[in-house]
């Protein structure tokens, strides 16, 4: 009798436990649908919609994309609002029920993880955070041992990005002699990933022995990592590209490719005259998609230099511009003669680096993220 007492007793205790967990979830859940704005969202899920049946929008493709784009993340947000709604409520339902205790605690688990989901959506908040993001990444001072470095941070973006099923695409790209890239720039295109990646700007450091030397001495190298939004003409009232302030080179693309973009002069170099800011693009085939990404690119590149005009970050904005600096450390990865990747600006740290360096980037963007909220 005293062992189904105290089982009794060891029951209630963890109903009541969970029942203050579900208490607790749905407080916070009330508090984050009251951050998201939703009538103003169903508002503007309705207007899209009475849009994109308008025959004029497929006129343009690239807005009826974007159009659908954000439809199609308005409805996800709404069902996943409803999702946890419809659990909350069946979670309240079924606290009494102590032989379902097993149940309950793994659904409680599951809606932590869709409420840590939730509140992240609402940290990216930023005007531009929804939009595609444009990575360039530039090898430091160090030869071959940076331009592996800088291959492995970009092997690292794309693996991130697989990983969320965002697609990428190469813009421009300056290969190695030996191995590794000098420099590449690549679009991310998804939701929220400019939102994502926009923390990832600045300087990265590798500590390692290196595989390139008979002796495996200990290297440190850096890259460079700059992260712009992709954006439209609309985007950006203010800023004007005008044909007559625009100077266009072409050449023959230097990347690896096919025959055509070897032998055809398909890659093209633009230069701002009146900021002095020059930006290549040479990946497509063809020269006319060439010349669109250049723009996409110098478009991004003006917007970073309006930001920074504002915010006083830079005291020249002469020459090529980039808005992460190269004494903005940000990130440490160290291989050897221990294994730890931190973040110098949150101080996350964590030693699987072999998880990090295959995109698992997640708990340090999120913690960045929370720090600039705060």
């Amino acid at each position: 009798m005293r062992a189904l007492a105290l089982i009794g007793d060891i029951l209630k205790a963890t109903m009541a436990q969970l029942t203050k967990e579900i208490v607790d979830l749905t407080a916070l859940f009330k508090q984050l649908k009251s951050s998201l704005n939703l009538d103003k969202k169903s508002y503007r899920l309705h207007k899209l919609e009475a849009d994109s049946t308008d025959a004029d929008l497929w006129k343009d493709p690239n807005r009826a994309k974007a159009v659908m784009q954000e439809i199609s993340d308005l409805k996800k947000e709404q069902d996943e609002i409803k999702d946890i709604d419809d659990r909350l409520n069946a979670l309240s339902q079924l606290a009494k029920e102590e032989e379902l205790a097993s149940d309950i605690a793994k659904e409680i688990q599951v809606l932590e993880k869709k409420l840590a989901t939730l509140k992240i959506s609402i940290l990216l908040s930023g005007d531009y955070d929804k939009k595609n993001a444009i990575i360039s990444i530039h090898a430091g001072q160090g030869g071959v041992e940076a331009m592996d470095w800088a291959s492995m941070l970009y092997r690292m973006y794309l693996r991130f990005s697989e990983k969320r099923n965002w697609e990428t695409r190469v813009l421009d790209v300056s290969e190695g002699e030996e191995a590794g890239i000098k420099s590449v720039t690549f679009e991310v295109e998804g939701s929220f990933a400019y939102g994502y990646l926009k923390g990832e700007a600045g300087t990265h450091r590798l500590v390692r022995q290196s595989p390139f030397n008979a002796d495996k001495l200990r290297q440190t190298s850096f890259a460079l990592v700059e992260v712009l939004p992709e954006l439209e003409d609309t985007d950006l009232p203010n800023i004007k590209i005008k044909n007559e302030d625009l100077e266009w080179q072409f050449f023959r693309a230097s990347s690896k490719g096919g025959q055509n973009v070897q032998k055809v002069s398909t890659a093209v170099r633009v230069r701002h005259k009146p900021t002095e800011i020059v930006v290549t693009a040479q990946a497509e085939r063809f020269q006319e998609q060439n010349r669109k990404n250049a723009l996409n690119l110098l478009r991004a590149k003006l917007w970073a230099r309006e930001q920074a005009m504002k915010e006083k970050k830079v005291e020249s904005l002469r020459g090529e511009y980039r808005p992460a600096s190269w004494g903005n450390q940000i990130r440490s990865y160290v291989l050897h003669p221990y294994k730890m990747v931190k973040d110098l600006r949150t101080e996350f740290e964590t030693s699987n680096t072999d998880s990090v360096l295959d995109g698992g980037l997640d708990e340090f963007i999120e913690a960045e993220l929370k720090i600039n909220k705060d």
